[in-house]
C-alpha cells in the first residue's frame, strides 16, 4: 500500500485483538466504524445502533476493556469516589444494541478505500467513520517532561492507572511536603479540571497532611471559574495553595523528574509530588488520517463532519468546532448530533437542526459544588454559544450542596447514556 497524506499506517506494537461481540459486518447494510469509546464514541455508537433499529452495522474500536471517565476522576483523588465507581464496561453495548465492540488499536485510516486498519491486522471497511479519540500531548510543551516521565510526574489527564498513581504519590508525601502542578495552556480538556484537582488535592492533604503546601504554575493569566475556586481556596484551604499565573512567571517552567524539582521563572523548588498537565492536541489517529489543521480537527457544527472529509465525523476533545469547551458533556452532546446526521445520510431518517448543551461541575470541598454551562447552536461558521450560566461567589451552603447533588445525578445519567 502506498503511503501518502490520505493513507497512514501506524508502527506501534500490535496489541492482541479481542472482541466483545463477533466482528461480522452484515452484507448489504451500511457500515459505521467508531474509533474511541469515551463520552463521544460510546454515545455515538449507541445512538446510531439504537436509532437505526439494526439497519446500520456499527463497530466500536476501543483498546481498553474498562473505560475510566476523566470527569469525576478528581473526586477519586479527593476521596469522594472509588476508582471502580468511575469504571465502565462495553458489555451492554454489545449484548443489547448489537454493536461489534473490538478491543484493539486503530493504527491506520485509508480515506480513499474507506478502511480502518487495526494493530491486530484486521481491516474494517466503513461508509461513515466516527473519530472520538480524545487528546494527546504536544511534544516538548513542558521543558524537561515527556511521556517517558509520566510515572515520576504523572499527567493523570487520561483517567485510570495515571489517576491512581497520582493519588498514591500525594498520599506518600512527607509531613509538610510540597505538591506542584504545572497547568496547561488553552485550549485543553475540561477547562475547570486542573483547578478542581487542586481543590481535591487540598482536601486530601488537609485531612492527611495539613501542613503540606501546593504550588500551581499556570501559563494563563486567568482560568475557568477563577473567582469561585479562589474564594473556595481562601475559605477552606487558607495558606495552603500558591497559584502562580502568567504575570508572575507561571508560563516559564522547567521540571526535572529525576531530581523532583520544578523551576518557575528561574526559581528552583524541590517537590515531593508533581502533576504535569502539558499542552494538548487531538488524539493521534486524527493526525494519521490527515484531518487536522494545527493541533485540532476542524468540523462543521451542523453534522460534526470533518471539514476535510465528509465521510468522517469528529467528536469531543479532538475537534476545533467553535465555542463549546472540551468536556465529556460536550462530546456526548456532539455525538447525538453526529448520530442523527449519520442515520439520516445512510437510512434517510429525518434530521433536525443541530443544538448542543454543556455543563461542567466542580467540587471544591465536601458538599461545595459549583458549575458553569451554556447552550449552543450550529451556524455555518461554528458551534456558537446562545446563552450561559455560572455559579456565583457567596452562594449559601444549601445551594452549593444542591449543585453537588445535581452533578452526582448527571454522572449517573450520562454514563447510562454512554454505555446503556
Amino acid at each position: 500500500m502506498k503511503l501518502n497524506r490520505r493513507v497512514f499506517l501506524g508502527t506501534g506494537a500490535a496489541a492482541a485483538a479481542s472482541l466483545s461481540a463477533p466482528m461480522v459486518q452484515a452484507a448489504g447494510k451500511p457500515r459505521v466504524v467508531v474509533i474511541g469509546g469515551g463520552a463521544g464514541g460510546a454515545t455515538a455508537a449507541r445512538y446510531i445502533a439504537k436509532g437505526s433499529k439494526g439497519a446500520i452495522d456499527v463497530t466500536l474500536v476501543e483498546p481498553s476493556r474498562s473505560y475510566y471517565t476523566c470527569f469525576f476522576s478528581n473526586l477519586y483523588i479527593g476521596g469522594f469516589r472509588s476508582l471502580s465507581s468511575i469504571a465502565h464496561s462495553y458489555g451492554t453495548l454489545a449484548s443489547e444494541y448489537g454493536i461489534n465492540v473490538v478491543h484493539d488499536w486503530a493504527v491506520g485510516i485509508d480515506r480513499d478505500a474507506r478502511t480502518v486498519t487495526l494493530a491486530g491486522g484486521a481491516a474494517l471497511p466503513y461508509d461513515r467513520l466516527v473519530l472520538s479519540p480524545g487528546i494527546d500531548f504536544v511534544d516538548g510543551a513542558v521543558q524537561g517532561w515527556d511521556v517517558s516521565k509520566q510515572n515520576k510526574m504523572p499527567h493523570a489527564y487520561k483517567a485510570g492507572s495515571q489517576t491512581e498513581l497520582l493519588k498514591a504519590q500525594i498520599e506518600a508525601m512527607p509531613e509538610g511536603g510540597t505538591f506542584a502542578m504545572v497547568a496547561p495552556p488553552n485550549p485543553y480538556r475540561c477547562p475547570p479540571g486542573p483547578y478542581e484537582r487542586v481543590s481535591m488535592v487540598a482536601h486530601l492533604l488537609k485531612q492527611k497532611n495539613p501542613t503540606a503546601k501546593i504550588i500551581v504554575a499556570d501559563p494563563k493569566p486567568k482560568f475557568s471559574k477563577m473567582g469561585l475556586f479562589q474564594e473556595g481556596w481562601a475559605d477552606h484551604y487558607a495558606g495552603m495553595i500558591d497559584w502562580i499565573g502568567a504575570d508572575f512567571g507561571g508560563g516559564n517552567v522547567e521540571v526535572n523528574a529525576d531530581e523532583m524539582t520544578v523551576t518557575i521563572d528561574g526559581e528552583v523548588t524541590k517537590v515531593d509530588a508533581c502533576n504535569v498537565i502539558p499542552a494538548m492536541k487531538a488524539g493521534r489517529i486524527c493526525e494519521m488520517a490527515g484531518i487536522t489543521e494545527g493541533n485540532w480537527a476542524p468540523v462543521t457544527g451542523h453534522t460534526m463532519q470533518s471539514s476535510l472529509d465528509e465521510n468522517i465525523h469528529v467528536l469531543g476533545d479532538a475537534t476545533n468546532q467553535g465555542d463549546m469547551p472540551k468536556s465529556g458533556f460536550s462530546a456526548n452532546s456532539q455525538a447525538k448530533v453526529a448520530a442523527m446526521a449519520i442515520r439520516g445520510a445512510l437510512t434517510g431518517s429525518k434530521v433536525f437542526p443541530a443544538k448542543f448543551s454543556n455543563t461542567c461541575w466542580s467540587l471544591i470541598t465536601s458538599d461545595d459544588g459549583v458549575k458553569v454551562g451554556a447552550t449552543y447552536e450550529a451556524t455555518d461558521e461554528k458551534i456558537a454559544k446562545v446563552d450561559g450560566f455560572i455559579s456565583q461567589t457567596g452562594e449559601d451552603a444549601d445551594l452549593r450542596k444542591a449543585t453537588y447533588e445535581e452533578s452526582i445525578g448527571w454522572y449517573a445519567g450520562i454514563t447510562a447514556d454512554m454505555f446503556g
